[in-house]
């Protein structure tokens, strides 16, 4: 596979900047020198939790490429954040996973962390001694928020917190843990019923269950903590009590589904990539199966849903910038993201024959890492109904137009403008 520096497609212009487009080289650099040559050993030591790599991308500070400059941040938006993601993937979707992990709690301080606590936390990102992750998901009420069981409850100026959540990404690399926990009787409506509370690790009571490697991502970590009676100060309540669905809400849609919608990008980028070249360097009838018309036609479809995808997962993004709403674009950059990707590995698969069954083939790890991108942030079905939502009229709050504004992102240089 080839790591070179590309320069953007001209589809993209409408949506970079100067600044933008300085920041995908400085990404593709990176991932040609400081990701490239560990993927083999991520993936022949599945078992091995990637610390390197993450420390090298946090002390370029990109897990604060969405926090304001007061704080230590690079703020430079959502559509930096799509680039460092996506040029990522395209080299490694696991080391592209650890970035976007923690930029979802990221997001979350900067939307409802007092000015107090952003003071407090969000320069220790800058400057790459923290990292963050979103505790969220629990083992019988997987992905459904309304479902948690976690509980919170008040012990004097202090909250003790019960409960166990699973699948959380850089469970081992966080040094701060955001989990959403019950501080309501049973009964009580989701929508006040949860809070959310930024646990640091090391706070007596918290234990990460042993890193166990998944279908894919390899060197990427989304585990189980175990809460057992973890004692809080009110002063790490996220919002306020009750605000807990918001915050997990506000989150998912504004920086995970976005940030999933980036890998799948990078990922299908290198199976179209990867794909493509094998066909044009196998030899068939005095010149190679890229000239058969049946292969050329799967090939050609493989291209539309890839440029496609690249365009909505940028569009989404840009709008996110200029503080206008649009939700339901990043929902649906999400889900077709994923779907195309998919469909496009599948079909990979298949053009590359017996090829693809063979254990040095780079595709089966392309395949196995975009199944990682269904399920996080709502699988297909969730995706399906709020656009539906958005069809019927019966959108719910615009948490794009709402917190952009909230959070200073609106109304930043449209590089559309004329």
């Amino acid at each position: 596979m080839s790591t070179a520096p590309v320069i953007p497609p001209a589809a993209l212009r409408p949506y970079l900047t100067d600044r933008h487009e300085l920041l995908w080289q400085e990404a593709d650099a990176f991932a040609a020198e400081y990701v490239a040559s560990r993927v083999e050993r991520m993936e022949s030591a599945p078992h091995r939790v990637e610390r390197e790599v993450a420390g090298v991308m946090a002390r370029r500070g990109w897990f604060a490429v969405t926090v304001p400059a007061e704080f230590g941040g690079m703020d430079a938006g959502h559509v930096a954040k799509t680039i460092l993601i996506h040029r990522v993937a395209r080299v490694s979707a696991a080391a592209a996973a650890i970035l976007q992990a923690t930029l979802i709690p990221v997001g979350a301080l900067l939307h409802f962390a007092t000015p107090a606590q952003k003071q407090r936390w969000l320069p220790q990102v800058a400057d790459g001694s923290m990292r963050l992750s979103i505790a969220s998901t629990e083992p019988r009420a997987g992905g459904h928020i309304g479902g948690i069981e976690t509980t919170a409850e008040r012990s004097g100026k202090e909250w003790v917190i019960t409960g166990s959540k699973i699948h959380i990404g850089n469970s081992h690399l966080a040094g701060a843990h955001l989990v959403i926990a019950r501080t309501a009787e049973p009964g009580v409506s989701a929508s006040k019923a949860l809070t959310a509370f930024l646990i640091e690790s090391d706070r007596t009571g918290l234990w990460v269950a042993a890193h166990r490697p998944g279908l894919g991502l390899h060197g990427f970590t989304a585990g189980r903590l175990d809460i057992n009676g973890v004692r809080v100060p009110q002063d790490n309540v996220v919002g306020g009590v009750g605000e807990g669905l918001s915050v997990a809400q506000s989150s998912s849609i504004l920086y995970g589904r976005p940030n999933l919608a980036a890998i799948s990008l990078g990922l299908h980028e290198m199976i179209v990539e990867t794909t493509t070249a094998y066909l044009k360097g196998r030899p068939r009838y005095r010149s190679s199966l890229a000239d058969v018309p049946v292969l050329r036609d799967r090939i050609g479809e493989m291209e539309a849903r890839l440029r496609a995808a690249r365009i909505l997962a940028y569009q989404a993004v840009h709008l996110l910038d200029q503080g206008l709403p649009c939700d339901a674009e990043l929902i649906n950059a999400k889900y077709l993201g994923h779907r195309w990707a998919a469909r496009s590995a599948q079909d990979a698969m298949e053009l590359h024959g017996a090829r693809a069954l063979a254990p040095d083939c780079p595709l089966q790890r392309l395949w196995r890492d975009v199944q990682h991108t269904y399920p996080p942030a709502g699988t297909g079905e969730i995706q399906r109904i709020r656009l539906a939502d958005a069809a019927l009229g019966e959108d719910r709050i615009e948490w794009s137009e709402q917190l952009a504004l909230k959070a200073g992102w609106a109304r930043r240089p449209d590089p559309t403008a004329a």
